[in-house]
């Protein structure tokens, strides 16, 4: 469903909605049960899983087919057991949380909602629209793994049908949740196979590793030592950049010596923590709001022509997702904001990394399908960057894209990616966990927005028995006004938006803007 212009209509649940259940919601007394000794006894939660306590991931799947229950539910019970974490609840034994495997029914994990029907009928797309807003105001039964699959089952303007994922972000994250989809879902051209994957990334390191030479000789040698030294060197910069700008904001003072000392160690750290990016349109002034009520909204851009793109300014897809969300947000801000388009605002973003050596979905669809899901790397395996994204009014559109391929040239670079996700968990385990979920919640609050990319299947895909039409992830649980999504489908990607109600009342005009700077960029692209 693309956002379109239009009031919120009555299509929300008017209390908790009703499941395909018809019996009460209350737990068996053996689903739950578990002791140390016994095979439900599983590994600590992890301290990234501990700090994902408020975040929940959103999944909308448009369908192609009316929903047929059963089908949906054999599929679902079969493939259930290659993931634990779908299996799993959190318990704490002498005061550690640890999870636990409990016994699991499909089916009282499904909602079947009941809707206004006038309102369905009316605006089909603002049903689908404002259900799964309600979402967020809706508790989960911490007594059973914490996912659920809702189901709408009447035709929008995009799909047949739509299926929406509610997924704690303790379980994992974006790759974990897609894995287990992909492999719950076959080719449409062929079902008897997975579907087919975008071609594997060339790197097979982590992200800031460098690449070791093709060519032999000793330029390429050289070369690729000299690629050390300049991650070295960068890591120094943004430490040393970040050391500097807390002195001068004095922003640890009045807390003791020793945690000072730490603070300056780990200055990074205090960076997410105290210097806050500028109040712009973009952000509450009340930061303690920490889940507003939102809007989940997405529009549909070419894949082809951002591959197009790319190739005209030797770049990468990430290159253009980054300069064409500058320049949607540039176009937003100077037209809300009455600014004079020669000022220049710089805004960061908090751009999660995959930090997995190996990090092909179709690796490690593989690897479930061969019978060995134990070997992927379940759970959330993310690092940080800071990224910043500069507003600025540019006479050819092309500069966004130049500019974000700097930015991400130098990040890449960079261990920063390292030092966030290692010195958070430090900082868990020395401090607690309360530390941990402060500096998390301060990761959030001090920047201004969220940006992910996720690479989905390259050919159209049956899940669980039925066809699918879009795919489009996003969260809620973080304080920040706009959290903005990329997902890959076939020949398209969608660009998806979780905003703050409040502070986008016009977010169909937002993903215009973003539909408008790309055919700008992708005109000047084809100038080249």
């Amino acid at each position: 469903m693309d956002a379109s212009n239009g009031s919120s209509s009555a299509a929300a649940p008017r209390s908790r909605p009703l499941s395909i259940r018809t019996k009460p919601r209350a737990p068996a007394a053996d689903t739950d049960k578990w002791t140390a000794d016994d095979s439900t006894a599983e590994e600590p939660v992890s301290p990234t899983a501990r700090l994902m306590e408020p975040v929940y991931i959103v999944v909308t799947i448009g369908l192609g087919s009316p929903l047929d229950l059963p089908v949906f539910t054999a599929h679902m019970t079969s493939g259930l057991p290659r993931y634990s974490r779908f299996q799993s609840i959190q318990v704490t034994e002498d005061g550690k949380p640890r999870w636990a495997r409990v016994k699991v029914k499909v089916e009282d994990h499904i909602v079947v909602p009941t809707l206004d029907p006038v309102a369905v009928a009316a605006n089909p797309d603002q049903s689908v629209e404002d259900y799964v807003a309600s979402l967020f105001t809706l508790p989960m039964d911490r007594s059973r793994p914490l996912w659920e699959f809702h189901f709408l089952d009447f035709p929008s303007s995009e799909a047949t049908s739509t299926a929406v994922i509610r997924v704690h972000h303790s379980l994992g994250d974006g790759m974990s949740l897609m894995t287990l989809l992909m492999s719950s879902a076959s080719s449409a051209a062929d079902p008897t196979r997975l579907p087919a994957m975008p071609k594997q990334p060339e790197r097979t390191g982590a992200i800031y590793a460098p690449q070791r030479p093709r060519f032999s000789g000793i330029m390429p040698f050289l070369a690729w030592v000299c690629s050390y030294f300049v991650l070295a060197w960068n890591t120094m910069v943004d430490v040393a950049a970040f050391t500097i700008r807390i002195i001068r904001k004095k922003a640890i003072a009045g807390y003791s010596p020793a945690i000072a000392g730490y603070f300056k160690l780990c200055a990074f750290i205090a960076t997410i923590m105290f210097l806050r990016d500028p109040h712009t349109l973009f952000k509450r002034s009340d930061d303690t709001v920490f889940n507003p009520p939102r809007r989940f909204v997405h529009r549909s851009l070419s894949l082809d022509d951002v591959k197009f793109i790319k190739n005209a300014i030797n770049c990468t897809v990430n290159d253009v997702l980054v300069g064409v969300t500058s320049a949607a947000l540039s176009r937003y801000y100077f037209r809300k904001s009455g600014n004079s388009n020669s000022d220049k605002i710089l805004l960061r973003s908090v751009l999660p990394v995959n930090l997995r050596s190996t990090p092909s979905l179709q690796t490690n669809v593989n690897m479930i399908e061969s019978g060995k899901s134990d070997d992927v790397a379940w759970g959330n395996q993310l690092g940080y960057i800071i990224l910043p994204f500069h507003l600025a009014m540019h006479d050819d559109p092309l500069a966004y894209i130049r500019k974000a391929k700097k930015t991400l040239d130098r990040k890449k670079s960079s261990l920063e990616v390292v030092f966030t996700c290692k010195m958070s968990e430090l900082f868990l385990k020395m401090f607690g966990v309360k530390a941990g979920a402060f500096i998390f919640r301060r990761m959030f609050a001090n920047t201004t927005i969220s940006f992910t990319s996720m690479i989905g299947p390259a050919e159209q895909t049956n899940w669980c028995g039925h066809p699918v039409v879009f795919i489009a992830p996003s969260v809620y649980g973080v304080p920040q006004a706009l959290i903005m999504h990329y997902q890959s489908y076939g020949s398209t990607i969608k660009v998806i938006l979780s905003v703050d109600k409040e502070i986008f009342p016009d977010y169909s005009q937002l993903l215009d803007d973003f539909a408008d700077s790309f055919r700008c960029i992708k005109d000047a692209a084809s100038k080249i």
